[in-house]
C-alpha cells in the first residue's frame, strides 16, 4: 500500500466525506449490524470516502477491539467502492497500536487525532506524528485542533515525511492556514492535501475554498445526505446562490443549535440519524444526549431543509 492511491482518490471527491456515527444497542454495547447499515446507506447515497471511528464516530469511547471491529465492518461494507480512513489517537504508543489495528482491519488510510491531554512543543508533535506514520504502510492525514496546533515550518516537515499526505484543520485560523499552505507550496514539491475539519464544516467552506481547500468533512451527511450532497454539488458547480440558501436556511441554524450543548457536534448528529429512522443508540459518556426541546428543534430544521431542497427541483 502506498500513499498515492488514497491521495488520488481523495483529491477530487465525487461527494461529501462521510464520518459515520458508531451504533450502540439498548444496553450500550456495539451494534455492528446497525453500524453496517449506516455505512452502507452512506456509500449508496454518494459518499466519496468513509472515515470510520473518528471524532463523530466516538473514537474516544471505543475499546481497541470495538475500534477494529468498526473499521473492519466499514471496509467490508464499502467493498472497495470508496476508501476507508480510520482514526488513530492518544499517546504515541497507543496511536501506533490503533494504526496497526486499522491496517489489520483493511483500512486505506489513517486520520491521526491529537495526542491525549498534553500540550507539546512542535518538536515533540513532529516526532509523534512521524512515529505513527512510520508504524504502518497506511498513508496518514494529520488532524490539527485543540492541543495539536502547528507552525507552518512544522507542517512543511510533516509534508516531507513519508506516509503523511495531508492536514485536516479543526482550528479555524484562516491566517495560519494561509501561511501553512503557502509555506508547503513553496518548500515541498508535489501535492499535499488539506481538509476543512471544523464541526459542520459546510458553514465555513466558502471561506476555506478561497484558500484553495476544497475537501471537507460532513457530519450532516450522516443524517441528511440529500442536504449535504446538494451543498457539495452547489460548491462544485459554482452555484453560490444555492449554497448560500442552504447556509442561511439550514446550516447556520443547525450550528447555532449545536453551540447550545457541549458535545453536540456528536450527540446532535446521532439524534439526527435517529430522527431519520435508523436507531444508532445514544452517545456514550462522558458525552450526553441533547435535550428533548433541542431534538424537536432539530426535527423542525430538517423539515425546513427538506423544503429548501424541494425548491430546487
Amino acid at each position: 500500500m502506498t500513499s498515492a492511491p488514497l491521495a488520488a482518490r481523495l483529491r477530487v471527491p465525487s461527494g461529501p466525506l462521510f464520518f459515520p456515527v458508531t451504533a450502540y444497542g439498548p444496553d450500550g454495547s456495539l451494534d455492528l449490524d446497525v453500524y453496517r447499515t449506516h455505512v452502507r446507506h452512506g456509500v449508496e447515497a454518494g459518499a466519496a470516502a468513509v472515515f470510520a471511528a473518528c471524532g463523530t464516530g466516538e473514537f474516544h469511547a471505543l475499546s481497541p477491539e470495538e475500534f477494529e471491529a468498526c473499521v473492519r465492518a466499514a471496509v467490508q461494507e464499502t467493498a472497495g467502492r470508496v476508501p476507508v480512513v480510520a482514526g488513530a489517537g492518544y499517546g504515541t504508543a497507543l496511536a501506533v497500536r490503533y494504526a496497526r489495528l486499522a491496517e489489520r482491519a483493511g483500512a486505506d488510510g489513517l486520520l491521526v487525532l491529537p495526542p491525549y491531554l498534553v500540550v507539546a512543543a512542535q518538536e515533540g508533535l513532529l516526532k509523534h506524528y512521524r512515529a505513527v506514520a512510520a508504524a504502518t504502510a497506511l498513508p496518514a492525514i494529520v488532524y490539527q485542533r485543540d492541543n495539536a496546533v502547528f507552525t507552518p515550518e512544522t507542517v512543511v516537515e510533516l509534508a516531507r515525511t513519508e506516509g503523511i499526505i495531508g492536514l485536516k484543520d479543526g482550528l479555524g485560523d484562516l491566517d495560519l492556514m494561509q501561511r501553512i499552505i503557502s509555506a508547503v507550496r513553496t518548500e515541498v514539491p508535489g501535492d499535499f492535501l488539506y481538509f476543512n475539519g471544523l464541526p459542520t464544516a459546510e458553514l465555513t467552506q466558502l471561506a476555506y475554498r478561497a484558500l484553495g481547500v476544497t475537501l471537507y468533512s460532513s457530519a450532516v451527511f450522516c443524517f441528511a445526505p440529500d442536504m449535504a450532497l446538494a451543498f457539495h454539488r452547489a460548491l462544485t458547480t459554482g452555484d453560490e446562490s444555492t449554497a448560500r440558501r442552504l447556509l442561511d436556511g439550514f446550516y447556520r441554524p443547525f450550528v447555532e443549535l449545536r453551540a447550545q450543548g457541549r458535545g453536540y457536534a456528536v450527540s446532535l448528529v446521532k439524534a439526527g440519524v435517529r430522527l431519520r429512522g435508523l436507531d444508532v443508540g445514544e452517545v456514550r459518556p462522558p458525552l450526553h444526549e441533547p435535550s428533548e426541546d433541542h431534538v424537536k428543534q432539530l426535527a423542525q430544521m430538517l423539515e425546513r431543509g427538506c423544503a429548501l431542497l424541494e425548491e430546487d427541483k
